[in-house]
């Protein structure tokens, strides 16, 4: 195998599993030559519980990776998520130095914002400019080299766990990984599934994954508020588990092949089997059975996040409606009972605007690792200059020093 400074590698670990997509820089685009995929058993809704345990299947999501992709990997860009997460809007205000707008005035500017008391429990993962405002212009998305006196920029701010942060740079450190830096799961997914059509007229990203759902909700072409939700598709494998007394293992699978959100969907006459426990022989049971216990669990799932989508205020502009994603959404009728739920329209996102090995990843269990690649690709263009977990480096992400940095870095070179 051989190393490749070109590679871009996403790796997404959740609760039910952990994902390695790999992505090479061709002509300026990305392009998927690889996929890993193993079982995860470490993690609590987004969380390390179990280092071994985590650490053991990032190797093997990796080996199997790097065997479909024929390259050596050796550095990622790994996903974050948990209950532990927590973000709120912020904004900052200084005065234009040489009255027209420099990088160095929106350094400045995001500094003053991010300048807020934070537990020393908790560190800021991303500072996200929303817009700027010049002496009261607002809207203003590059300010750089207007005229003006006065800045302001309004930004979202989205901070989690320093212990949790650590553990997932641990767990990737130790299974062979540097970290080129830790992205919000929902963020990165939305990298893969919106168009900045949807961002700009307004969007609500549901990453629906085994422990947790992530919410994300777009307007005017920025982020404005995110949030993770402490359930997702393993309460609805408990159900299914205890309603028709078979093991999880078993629960797990009858709900990927036959589980469905609306019992209206399904035919009268259609039958299922299903695996006892205690060695007794399966189980002749009718498919409308299993509906009816799937469907009151998924409605009171989408309800809580239409609670969630309307704590953030911006139920009312989201004139795209609803982005389903990550595995959960690929139960059947998930979209259909969504939209009577959020009265909005809704859809399963797929991963979007790479090349390669696209029917591979065509599915919304990969949205979060192709979005890792590219968040990296469009975001860190000089992510070759930087080796966050390096030598001394391996404080730096964890440090509000470094994540200033980073902001600078990114705007000198956007602007």
């Amino acid at each position: 195998m051989t190393r490749d400074e070109d590679l871009l590698v996403g790796v997404d670990i959740g609760t039910t599993k952990i994902c390695v997509v790999v992505g090479k820089v061709v002509e300026n685009n990305v392009s998927i030559i690889g996929i890993g995929s193993h079982p995860s058993t470490g993690l609590r809704k987004g969380v390390v519980v179990n280092m071994d345990s985590t650490i053991n299947s990032i190797k093997k999501a990796v080996e199997d990776a790097e065997l479909m992709a024929g390259v050596k990997i050796d550095s990622c860009y790994a996903g974050i998520g948990g209950a532990h997460i927590k973000s709120f809007n912020s904004n900052g205000v200084v005065a234009i130095k040489e009255k027209e707008v420099r990088p160095d005035d929106i350094a400045r500017a995001i500094d003053a914002a991010k300048a807020i008391a934070i537990p020393a429990d908790r560190e800021i993962l991303h500072v996200i400019p929303q817009e700027f405002i010049i002496d009261d212009q607002d809207g203003i998305k590059d300010p750089i080299g207007i005229t003006g006196v006065r800045l302001e920029v309004k930004v979202h701010i989205v901070s989690g766990s320093v212990s949790s942060v650590q553990n997932i740079i641990k767990c990737c450190r130790l299974a062979g990984l540097n970290v080129d830096d830790i992205i919000l799961g929902q963020l990165a997914s939305s990298e893969a599934v919106l168009s900045p059509e949807e961002k700009e007229i307004g969007v609500a990203l549901v990453d629906m994954g085994g422990g947790t759902c992530d919410v994300a909700v777009f307007a005017g072409g920025s982020i404005k508020y995110t949030s993770v939700l402490p359930f997702g598709g393993n309460n609805i494998t408990n159900d299914i588990a205890i309603g028709l007394r078979t093991p999880l293992e078993d629960a797990e699978k009858i709900k990927k092949k036959y589980g469905c959100a609306l019992s209206r969907m399904v035919e009268a006459n259609e039958m299922i089997e299903v695996p006892s426990v205690g060695g007794r022989k399966p189980r002749a049971l009718n498919r409308k059975t299993l509906a009816d216990i799937v469907e009151p669990r998924v409605e009171e799932i989408c309800s809580m996040i239409y609670a969630e989508i309307k704590k953030s205020g911006y139920e009312k502009v989201l004139a795209s409606g609803v982005v389903i994603t990550g595995g959960g959404s690929n139960l059947e009728g998930l979209p259909e009972l969504s939209e009577s739920i959020f009265n909005l329209p809704a859809r399963r996102g797929s991963p979007i605007g790479v090349t390669g090995l696209v029917d591979v990843v065509n599915n919304p269990i990969y949205a979060t690792g192709v979005g890792l690649i590219l968040y990296g690709f469009r975001h860190q263009p000089l992510r070759k200059k930087r080796k966050l977990m390096q030598g001394k480096s391996f404080k730096r992400i964890l440090n509000g020093k470094g994540l200033i940095n980073r902001m600078r870095e990114w705007f000198k070179e956007i602007f």
